[in-house]
């Protein structure tokens, strides 16, 4: 059986998650493991005035999660969260597997492996600051050749 991992973000009622955290964000995982999948990473992401009313909401909170399922599974979890009155709305995306640990390492507030020193153009490192060169970027008036 082959599992992908997803990345799903939920906008939540922000007055049903406001009175019982829990217990809303609860059902995410909830509903994942009990089809088989496991659950990697599931936070509050960000509280948001909406563009646009959503099922008469005007703000709404966001919640995101990465996670691995059977992809059997996935018209399941969809038809699941559809049903579930605090979830307004629900998007999921397939995740490459070669950045999969990159975005949960940065979902759970990691610094990225990924960024390495680059190497600075045309300076050498033998020199030291005394020593480093100054170039006048700015030239005078009289400087400049005229048209001919």
């Amino acid at each position: 059986m082959k599992a992908n991992v997803y990345e799903g973000l939920f906008l939540l009622d922000s007055n049903r998650y406001g009175r019982d955290p829990e217990g809303v964000a609860g059902v995410i995982p909830k509903v994942i493991e009990e089809l088989g999948g496991e659950m990697l990473v599931s936070r509050f992401w960000d509280e948001r005035r909406l563009a646009y009313p959503v099922n008469g909401h005007k703000k709404g909170t966001y919640w995101l999660t990465y996670f691995r399922l059977p992809t059997s599974a996935m018209s399941e979890v969809r038809s699941r969260f559809q049903i579930v009155e605090s979830i307004l709305r629900v998007q999921f995306v397939r995740i490459d597997n070669r950045i999969v640990e990159e975005l949960v390492a940065h979902a759970m507030g990691a610094t990225p492996s990924v960024v390495e020193d680059v190497p600075r153009a045309d300076v050498s490192d033998d020199l030291d600051d005394e020593e480093m060169p100054i170039v006048d970027a700015i030239a005078s008036e009289d400087e400049i050749p005229a048209d001919e």
